[in-house]
């Protein structure tokens, strides 16, 4: 069931992840103490200004619980604001009845991948659970790619579940949160370049602003991380990503995506469109409008 690939609007930015939330303690258990200001609700007409000002014309919105109802709230959100491109949202992929939930979203033209919060689950070998990996077989039948949720520690596990899976589409999600607060580098590139070496695997640039030190963090603290992405997976499975509204802990959105084009304004034209916004189009099928928001 793989979806027809629309024709790729050069020069489009694309935010590849953020959120949408309204706030409930009890849902969003994760927001601690210290991320007091994320205690409240997002949603696209918050983000829609930001992207305006930043001159991104489409995002794609990630799952932030766990729960078939906030999948289907996101594709509603997508229904009513056409720059909201895609949903990456979350069935339970351990369950029997993996199947029959996403044959219950699958249809809509604006669910293009799934993701599991792997980072919080206790056992470090949960990708490679027998029923977890059912649930990923099943994703290739419905043109759904999925979204790589993990610490550095767990870079070899999701190494052996790609290669397991040769023909599914994954993205590593915030390059697996490299410990940049920490200065921790050799061990983490290792780990990446394993997982970069097989090709159905993209890398997002987000969530790395947060790993930082916090409002404090300069780019040269990061631009190592990035040279080392680079690296592995090159322009061509690279995308650009906000992770808003986490990434409003460290920095607004607007400073939060110039990390990386500021990055990027060495390289040719041509990479600058694929890691911007091109990439993301081509590696979800996005049905993209050609106004900014």
């Amino acid at each position: 069931m793989r979806r027809s690939t629309p024709q790729l609007n050069k020069g489009m930015k694309v935010d590849s992840h953020q959120h949408f939330w309204k706030y409930e303690p009890r849902e969003y258990a994760w927001i601690v103490e210290s991320m007091g200001a994320l205690k409240r609700d997002f949603l696209p007409a918050d983000l829609q200004p930001e992207m305006a000002r930043a001159g991104v014309a489409a995002c794609v919105a990630v799952q932030a619980r766990s729960t078939l109802e906030e999948t289907a709230w996101l594709l509603e959100l997508a229904d009513r604001h056409p720059f909201v491109a895609g949903v990456v949202g979350w069935v339970d992929l351990r369950s029997p009845e993996a199947r029959a939930q996403l044959q219950r979203f699958a249809a809509h033209p604006r669910l293009v991948g799934i993701r599991h919060i792997v980072q919080d689950e206790p056992d470090d070998r949960f990708l490679l659970r027998p029923d977890f990996l059912r649930g990923i077989g099943l994703l290739e039948e419905f043109g759904l790619a999925y979204d790589i949720l993990i610490y550095p520690r767990h870079l070899q596990v999701a190494t052996d579940l790609v290669r397991m899976f040769p023909r599914q589409r994954f993205v590593l999600d915030h390059l697996a949160k490299p410990r940049i607060r920490a200065g921790e580098v050799t061990a983490w590139a290792g780990a990446l370049s394993a997982l970069a070496r097989q090709p159905h695997v993209m890398g997002k640039l987000s969530g790395l602003v947060t790993e930082a030190d916090g409002q404090g963090w300069q780019p040269e603290q990061i631009r190592p991380y990035l040279d080392i992405a680079f690296e592995c997976f090159g322009a061509d499975r690279l995308m650009i990503g906000s992770d808003w509204p986490v990434c409003t802990l460290a920095a607004d959105y607007g400073r939060t995506l110039g990390l990386v084009t500021e990055y990027l304004e060495g390289r040719p034209p041509a990479e600058r469109d694929a890691v911007l916004g091109g990439n993301a189009q081509r590696f979800w099928n996005l049905q993209v409008k050609e106004h900014s928001p």
